[in-house]
């Protein structure tokens, strides 16, 4: 078009810059906007409003906010832009403040404020704004309605993302595909996936996106086995329908299935993900399988990924749970970038390690040279680590300070963890004592901890009370009848023991077997207490007898 010496108008340019933020090419883009000022339509309304998200999609903010403020018209879409500027600034109460004094809204200002409060975590806000939106006569469109039921599912609230349903269903939505990917998510994500099935299977067509959203459901839900059923009938595949797949074997604890399915994968030819990589080292560190991780890790650093932030945290996990604590700190010292996350899962990594000291210290070394506030998680490895050192005055001191000086309201595992430490020391008065003052419920590990306690340092009287409180909170579990009779039996209370030990039987309850996996030729073989269903169980019992016989002759 220059080349014939044809002059842009602001239709040309605008599109220009939506063409260029739409292909992310920046630099070309920076050319347009030398078009745009040598031409003199830096004050059109309608290129003035593809800038300011030209500015935004390269990070510019304060490039965007200078266009909307030199503006000498604005409309709708300027607002809303500049609701949007707010929002990637990470300022969503300067986005709200923005959207409140709109003169005009329309239903894409509604959708984005929605949008960005669901991405964000504010789900109790995103769906808050769906009722204003109606009332302000707008029309909810795609986006806003996958946003409020994103919401829902996160929170679980069922009957708010049924009403939504309801809501499609009236103005013609319910049948669109990315609509109903985000009913079933919700419905599954809410208990109830044979509706999101329903929804699935009424579908007069599907795309690969329904289709991951049924896999992922199906997991979420603990249906793992409908879930592998579908991801093998689904009539194509891309990297989120592995990882909706992955990610559920390793949420339901199938973390060998999670593993081989990684390397089905790899053999597929599909190039894996942040997420995968995050869902096979989650895996790796749950089966203690050091020589799988390193593989896997060989991987990454093959595809140049080893730096970022969420993988070198995922990586520093993997080996902390590994106990190869040395590579753990080895990755953890190159991470050019740390969050809240990576500090906290190297200090907990430590603790786990029984390096409980340098936990501590990496802790203050956070406070001190970091830029980064310490959340619950960071706070509750540092109690871990004092409760395993015996530091019983350092962890008060940190209780304190996450209430009195980082705003962090303790949870029941931090209880947990201070009832833990106390009874460690073998204050067991006064842990008694600090969990029938606690301002909320204890949890059952509470008096789980205290009733163990109980049985090293044999203190019948505050035991017994601890198993009535135990069994109280959790009459199936094995934990308490176990724990009692191991504290009689401490005592050399036999008879109470064995009773303890008759109640448990008489109540139909069974203590879990203990469980092994072994990695033999890159397949993970699971062996529990007394099962003979691996099979070649018959083979490995003789084997077991043989060696027990020889090193007894």
């Amino acid at each position: 078009m220059l080349a014939s010496n044809l002059m842009p108008n602001e239709v040309t340019l605008s599109c220009a810059i939506k063409a260029c933020v739409g292909g992310r090419k920046f630099a070309l883009a920076r050319s347009v906007v030398g078009l745009i000022v040598k031409t003199n339509f830096e004050r059109n309304l309608s290129v003035c409003n593809s800038l300011i998200t030209l500015h935004l999609r390269m990070g510019d903010f304060r490039s965007a906010m200078r266009v909307f403020d030199e503006m000498e018209e604005r409309d709708v879409v300027s607002w809303t832009a500049l609701v949007d500027v707010h929002a990637e600034m990470g300022d969503l109460k300067g986005a709200r403040r923005v959207l409140d004094e709109m003169p005009e809204r329309n239903e894409v200002s509604w959708s984005t404020m929605i949008a960005r409060y669901d991405q964000n975590g504010h789900h109790n806000e995103a769906i808050g704004l769906f009722g204003p939106m109606l009332d302000d006569g707008c029309k909810p469109n795609m986006s806003c309605l996958s946003s409020v039921l994103s919401a829902s599912a996160a929170l679980g609230d069922l009957q708010f993302g049924t009403q939504i349903h309801s809501h499609a269903i009236k103005i013609g939505f319910e049948s669109n595909v990315f609509v109903a990917s985000s009913l079933i998510d919700m419905y599954c994500k809410c208990g109830k996936s044979e509706t999101g099935r329903l929804i699935f299977d009424s579908l007069p067509q599907t795309n690969v996106v329904c289709w991951n959203s049924m896999v992922a459901g199906y997991s979420s839900d603990g249906r793992i086995e409908e879930a592998e059923q579908l991801f093998e009938l689904m009539p194509a595949r891309n990297i989120a329908s592995w990882n909706a797949i992955i990610s559920g074997y390793a949420q339901n604890e199938l973390f060998g299935n999670a593993v081989e399915l990684f390397d089905a994968m790899l053999a597929s030819g599909q190039r894996p993900s942040l997420m995968t990589f995050s869902s096979v080292l989650h895996a790796c560190a749950n089966l203690s399988s050091l020589e799988k991780g390193r593989s896997v890790h060989a991987k990454i650093v093959k595809l140049g990924i080893q730096r970022e932030v969420f993988m070198g945290t995922a990586l520093a996990d993997m080996y902390a749970k590994s106990g190869d604590i040395e590579s753990c700190k080895r990755v953890f010292s190159r991470m050019t970038e740390k969050n809240e996350v990576s500090w906290t899962a190297m200090i907990k990594g430590l603790a786990d390690n029984g390096l409980a000291k340098e936990s501590i210290l990496l802790f203050e070394e956070m406070k001190s040279a970091a830029q980064i506030l310490p959340n619950e998680q960071t706070f509750l490895s540092v109690l871990f680590a004092c409760s395993h050192c015996g530091l019983v005055d350092e962890a008060f001191r940190y209780f304190d300070l996450m209430q009195r000086e980082y705003g962090v309201s303790p949870k029941e595992r931090h209880y947990t963890c201070m009832v833990d430490l106390l009874a460690r020391a073998g204050r067991l008065r006064e842990a008694e004592e600090f969990l029938r003052a606690m301002p909320i419920e204890p949890e059952a590990n509470s008096w789980a901890a205290l009733l163990s306690a109980c049985a090293v340092y044999r203190n019948e009287e505050i035991g017994e009370r601890a198993a009535t409180e135990l069994h109280e909170l959790e009459k199936e579990n094995t934990a308490g009848y176990v724990l009692l009779s191991n504290m009689y039996a401490s005592c050399r209370k036999w008879k109470d023991a064995a009773q303890v030990r008759g109640l448990m039987k008489g109540a139909g309850l069974k203590k879990g077997g203990g469980c092994s996996r072994v990695l033999i030729r890159d397949e993970f073989h699971t062996f529990f207490s007394w099962d003979v269903k691996h099979f070649e169980s018959s083979e490995i019992y003789e084997v077991l007898e043989l060696l027990m016989w020889e090193s007894t002759a």
